[in-house]
């Protein structure tokens, strides 16, 4: 629809972290599982998840990391944070719900409007602006293979 397409549009979602933005370019995944099947561990999964991103993305040569304290992946640079990937979960009755967004070629210029994710000293890229050519689908399979390692 036109008028979508031209509206920043924001919504309430009911999760974790503060701003975000989502739009083309980027691979949002939504995960649904059951933790009272798996391990009642609400930590482990957010480490499952940022371990499945950075292990993906070290597929395409992206060196990434963990940030303690700061969910999602980041890239080091010129003494300075990048975030590439934010995870954004709630779980209800050990319901997992929500999920994970990692940049892969989107326009970052709308980041530049937020405070993403609440974090003030970092900065956003993509696997783009990290000089990769990826496109989604290459990066869907691999984020699909790789899943099944964690989860």
């Amino acid at each position: 629809d036109q008028n979508i397409k031209n509206k920043n549009l924001i919504r309430y979602v009911g999760r974790g972290g503060q701003w975000t933005w989502h739009g083309p370019g980027q691979r949002v995944v939504y995960i649904m599982l059951d933790l009272k099947q798996r391990e009642k561990d609400i930590k482990k999964y957010i480490n499952n998840l940022e371990e499945w991103i950075i292990l993906t993305l070290n597929f395409f040569n992206i060196d990434a990391i963990i940030k303690q304290g700061n969910p999602g992946v980041w890239i080091k640079k010129n003494n300075a944070l990048f975030k590439i990937a934010s995870i954004g979960v709630r779980i209800s009755h050990w319901i997992t719900w929500h999920g994970i967004s990692i940049n892969v070629h989107p326009n970052l210029k709308p980041f530049e409007e937020i405070i993403p994710c609440g974090v003030q000293n970092g900065f956003v890229t993509s696997i783009e602006k990290e000089g990769k050519n990826v496109s989604l689908d290459q990066f869907d399979k691999k984020l699909k293979e790789n899943f099944y390692l964690f989860f």
